[in-house]
């Protein structure tokens, strides 16, 4: 995986958010990948995902809804 997070793979996550039905406004996915990539709401409210630098990024994706959903159900 890449140190840079390309506008394809952001259009990707940006896809099943959109299916979980999260705003896009409220979702902020930096360009650069980081080693643990990290799923989590911050003090704004918002989401922020970073994708995982050495994971590789049709293996990460697939993980991603789960932990998607285990940030809001930690909120609920």
């Amino acid at each position: 995986m890449s140190d840079a997070v390309s506008f394809q793979q952001i259009n990707q996550i940006l896809e099943l958010t959109d299916e979980l039905e999260i705003n896009r406004e409220w979702v902020e996915i930096p360009l650069g990948a980081e080693s643990p990539g990290v799923v989590r709401k911050l003090d704004n409210g918002k989401l922020e995902i970073i994708v995982d630098a050495d994971v590789p990024f049709e293996e990460w994706l697939g993980a991603l809804e789960s932990k998607v959903r285990a940030v809001f159900e930690v909120d609920a």
